[in-house]
C-alpha cells in the first residue's frame, strides 16, 4: 500500500526540515533513526547540492510534471523533485526507510510513498491512475545491480515516458551512449538508442555519495523517442538478432546467429542476408549500427518468416 504524505507545499527557505544534500544533515537524519545501509539494495545515497540541482535541471521539471522517482532513500532528491513538480512518486523497496521518509517529507503534500519493489510495479497502470496516461518524467539515482532490469522494463512495457534522467555506474552509462566498433558498445547501446536520445548530464566523484561507491558515476537523460529511429517489421526479432550477436561478441555474426537458440537460421541464409546489405560474412555484431541491425532483421523475416521460428 503507498504511503501518502500530505501537508502544506512549502518552498524552500519556509521548510521544516533540513536541506538533505548538505552531509551533515544526513548523517545527523541517518543516525537518529539508526539507520543501517543495506548492501543487498545498493544504497549510495547523493550528498551533493550541485549534483542534485544539475540532475533537477536536465530532468526539466516543472510544475506539470508527474515525476517517478526510483528509490528515494531518505528522500534526499524527493526535495528537490518536490519543489519544481506537480507530483512526485517515489517507489522505495527499503520498508525500514518509510519512516524517515515520513520526517522528511512532511513539508510536501505532493509526495506520494509506494513501498514497492519498482520491477513488480505496473508503472503503465500508475500512469494512467495519477496523470491521465500522459507520459510521465522518470527521475533516479539507480541502484547499480538493476539499473538494465529497470531501464529496458521502462522501454519495453511501452510506459508513457518523456524521459528519464537517472544516475548510474559511469561504465553503464559509456555502455548506453557508445557506437559501433567501441569497447563499450553492445546490446544495451543498441536498445537504449532504439528506444530513447542519450545525452550525458555530468561525471560524478564517489565522493559525492554516502556511503562511497568504488566505482564512478554519471548522469545520463534518456529523452525518449516519438517514434523509433528506425522502422522494423519484427521488434522482438530485432532484439533477438542483437542479444544473440552479443552472446559471444568475439564469434563472427554468421556463428553468433546460427549457433542461438533463439533463432532457427543457417549460416547460409545468414550470409545471403548479410551480402544483401552489402556487409562482409566475417563481421562481427560490434560493427553493426542500429539501421543494419533493422535491415538484416528485415531481410530475414522476408527469407523464411523468421520471427516464426524466433523462440523468446
Amino acid at each position: 500500500m503507498p504511503v501518502v504524505f500530505t501537508g502544506f507545499h512549502r518552498k524552500r527557505e519556509d521548510r521544516a526540515v533540513a536541506d538533505l544534500g548538505n552531509p551533515r544533515n544526513t548523517i545527523e537524519i541517518i543516525q537518529r533513526h539508526a539507520f543501517v545501509f543495506q548492501k543487498k539494495f545498493g544504497q549510495n545515497f547523493l550528498i551533493d547540492t550541485h549534483v542534485l540541482g544539475k540532475i533537477i535541471r536536465a530532468a526539466g521539471i516543472t510544475e506539470r510534471d508527474f515525476v517517478l522517482e526510483i528509490g528515494p532513500g531518505i528522500g534526499t532528491m524527493t526535495q528537490y523533485l518536490a519543489e519544481a513538480a506537480g507530483h512526485v512518486c517515489a517507489v522505495e523497496i527499503d520498508r525500514n526507510l518509510i519512516p524517515i521518509l515520513e520526517e522528511t517529507l512532511a513539508d510536501y503534500g505532493n509526495v506520494s510513498v509506494l513501498n514497492e519493489d519498482i520491477l513488480k510495479v505496473d508503472v503503465a497502470a500508475l500512469a494512467r491512475e495519477k496523470n491521465g496516461g500522459r507520459p510521465i518524467k522518470v527521475v533516479a539515482n539507480l541502484p547499480y545491480y538493476i539499473t538494465t532490469p529497470i531501464i529496458m522494463g521502462l522501454f519495453e512495457n511501452h510506459v508513457p515516458v518523456e524521459s528519464i534522467t537517472v544516475m548510474v555506474q559511469k561504465e553503464v552509462a559509456d555502455r548506453m551512449k557508445s557506437g559501433p566498433g567501441s569497447k563499450d558498445y553492445g546490446a544495451l547501446s543498441l536498445a537504449v538508442q532504439y528506444y530513447a536520445e542519450t545525452y550525458l548530464v555530468a561525471n560524478v566523484p564517489p565522493n559525492c555519495f554516502m556511503p562511497r561507491p568504488k566505482v564512478g558515476s554519471a548522469v545520463i537523460r534518456l529523452t525518449c523517442h516519438r517514434e523509433p529511429p528506425v522502422k522494423v517489421k519484427d521488434e522482438r526479432l530485432l532484439f533477438g538478432l542483437i542479444r544473440a550477436s552479443f552472446n559471444q561478441r568475439r564469434k563472427t555474426l554468421q556463428n553468433s546467429l546460427s549457433h542461438s537458440p533463439e533463432l532457427s537460421v543457417t549460416k547460409e541464409e545468414i550470409a545471403a542476408a548479410l551480402e544483401e546489405l552489402g556487409l562482409s560474412p566475417t563481421v562481427r555484431g560490434e560493427a553493426l549500427t542500429l539501421e543494419q541491425f533493422a535491415g538484416l532483421a528485415d531481410r530475414l523475416t522476408d527469407k523464411k518468416g523468421l520471427a516464426d521460428g524466433l523462440h523468446i
